[in-house]
């Protein structure tokens, strides 16, 4: 049932950009990187054994370029392990509760795993795409949610390569410089009086412990290509980089760059504006999370034209998965009699959709929504131990609000023309006085022919993220007039803290899993589809008994001998 090839996809998804981003094919880069690396081609039938080998010493300019070459042109042989025919029966049936970017990701991945007879259910109450959504104001959508993707997301990389019929790099924002630029190198603070601009990010230092906490997290995709899972968030953090990794986990992001040589002052104008833009938190969350809020400021940020959420409801067209709009209630755990003659279990989800209730019973069942206050009143019967409902711990509420006005640029304090201020990303400092954490000027997700972003002093969109929601008095203080407002409020991502606690678990029963677990190490786009690909191998390797692929030691060593 599952399309095979890229070319029997339908051509619906292309990367957009914004202003100052050129427009990259991929066949350019691929002239470029001939001239550069002719060596580099010959390596692409071996999938990612160039990658791996060279990960550790390459820049991450020059990392990015192999990647989307790899996976941009080349198209990995095996991507999905789905593995040999003569194992025993696939199972019938299969729930995916959750029709987010995590949700579709697994059904996606779980079709090739378990090929095209298994029937997979997706449950969502809301729109397919979840936590990335849009915002239309005056006929054009503007994201609200996850808004970015970085240039190193394989798996979203991969998913945009398999779902349109032909791809383009595009940039957005001032945040992704031309591919010529290696990164942002200067970042607009606001302090909430004045607007300065810093080159913290040119710092090399800076740029070389992003990028060793980068090229450890990206060992992931090699384990995942070679078939290996993890049970447990603990496993793969310790799989990826030892313990090192774990103590990413338990101390501040300011602990361990205090740690590493960075100044408290760098740490306050730099880091903390960035980490309160990415995760609405100051540098005292987790390090593990902090890392991911400063790769925020890399360039070849992208996202997919239309809206990052079309990603999700193609997954689903793409994977024949049957979409149910219903809001689930209750897993139980139910055992039935098999044929040699002992007990087997299954799982009943009960759900309640515009028919009433009702319930179905499963196999497997993937659970990819938040199981926390607020967010999840799903139950579980029958277990033992039984499964907490709700987990322990909360999610960070934050705010964002679209305006469609014209910016005050002496609230901001810029001392140059309107006309001649083109940055479009503002941080902030950690004051409470500030009624935001960031402020920019954004691009509809689609952009008309003859588009470009209007200056400073004319009205235009602007997105603001806030721990509350904009007040008329701080609206009239920052805008010289507006047209319109929005606002969305969300249970956006957990509150990090650098106490020690326990991860929730990737396996709530034998054939359980949750997936949203991840979130706790670190929450974005890519994370959710690595836990996706990750749930998928979990399962299938469970259901085949082949624990030889699970929580294996030194992967990293033996594969890197391997290649």
């Amino acid at each position: 049932m599952m399309t095979a090839s890229c070319e029997d996809a339908a051509p619906v998804i292309k990367v957009r950009r914004g202003r100052g981003g050129s427009v990259v094919a991929l066949n350019r880069v691929t002239e470029r990187l001939k001239a550069q690396r002719p060596s580099l081609l010959q390596s692409c039938g071996n999938g990612y054994r160039y990658l791996w080998r060279t990960v550790s010493i390459m820049s991450l300019r020059n990392l990015l370029l192999r990647v989307l070459l790899l996976l941009g042109i080349c198209q990995v042989r095996h991507w999905g392990i789905a593995s040999s025919s003569k194992m025993k029966e696939q199972p019938e049936k299969i729930a995916v509760i959750g029709g987010g970017i995590g949700g579709t990701g697994a059904a996606y991945f779980l079709r090739q795993e378990f090929g095209p007879s298994v029937k997979i259910d997706v449950f969502e109450a809301g729109p397919v795409g979840g936590r990335l959504a849009t915002e239309n104001i005056r006929g054009h959508d503007y994201e609200t949610g996850g808004s970015i993707i970085h240039p190193l997301n394989l798996h979203m990389k991969h998913f945009v390569d398999r779902l349109a019929s032909q791809c383009y790099l595009m940039h957005i924002s001032d945040m992704a410089r031309p591919v010529e630029h290696s990164r942002l190198a200067v970042i607009a603070i606001f302090d909430g009086k004045k607007l300065t601009f810093d080159e913290g990010l040119k710092s090399s230092r800076l740029q070389k412990w992003v990028e060793g906490i980068l090229s450890k997290f990206m060992r992931i995709y090699q384990y995942q290509q070679s078939g290996y899972s993890f049970s447990s968030m603990e496993q793969l953090l310790h799989g990826l980089g030892g313990d090192g990794f774990l103590t990413l986990l338990n101390q501040t992001l300011e602990e361990v760059m205090l740690a590493d040589g960075f100044s408290q002052v760098f740490i306050d104008n730099v880091v903390t504006p960035l980490s309160r833009f990415a995760f609405g938190q100051t540098a005292d969350l987790t390090a593990l999370v902090g890392a991911v809020s400063l790769a925020c400021a890399d360039s070849g940020q992208w996202a997919v034209d239309g809206g990052n959420k079309r990603v999700c409801s193609e997954l689903l067209s793409h994977t024949k998965a049957e979409l149910i709009q219903a809001r689930v209630t209750d897993i139980s755990l139910k055992m039935k009699p098999s044929e040699s003659g002992t007990e087997s279990s299954f799982y009943e989800v009960n759900y309640v959709g515009d028919s009433g209730p009702a319930h179905s019973i499963y196999d497997i069942v993937i659970v990819a929504t938040p199981l926390h206050e607020g967010l999840s009143d799903i139950s579980f019967s029958g277990f033992s131990p039984p499964i907490p409902s709700p987990f322990p711990g909360h999610y960070h509420h934050l705010v964002t609000t679209l305006v469609l006005g014209q910016v005050n640029t002496s609230y901001l304090g810029i001392d140059q023309k309107p006309a001649d201020f083109d940055v479009s990303d503002i941080f902030t400092t950690d004051n409470e006085a500030l009624a935001f954490n960031s402020l920019s000027s954004v691009d509809p997700t689609q952009l008309p022919p003859g588009y470009h972003r209007s200056p400073v002093n004319e009205s235009k969109v602007w997105k603001f993220f806030s721990q509350e929601p904009l007040s008329e008095e701080q609206l009239r203080e920052i805008f010289v007039s507006w047209e319109g407002v929005w606002e969305k409020r969300w249970l956006a991502y957990p509150s990090y803290s650098s106490s020690p606690h326990p991860m929730p678990p990737f396996v709530l029963h034998d054939r359980l899993y949750y997936l949203s677990a991840i979130e706790w190490a670190a929450s974005c786009m890519e994370l959710s589809v690595v836990a996706a690909r990750n749930m998928a191998l979990l399962a299938y390797h469970h259901w085949h008994d082949q624990t030889y692929k699970i929580d294996q030691e030194d992967l990293h060593p033996r594969l890197r001998e391997e290649l």
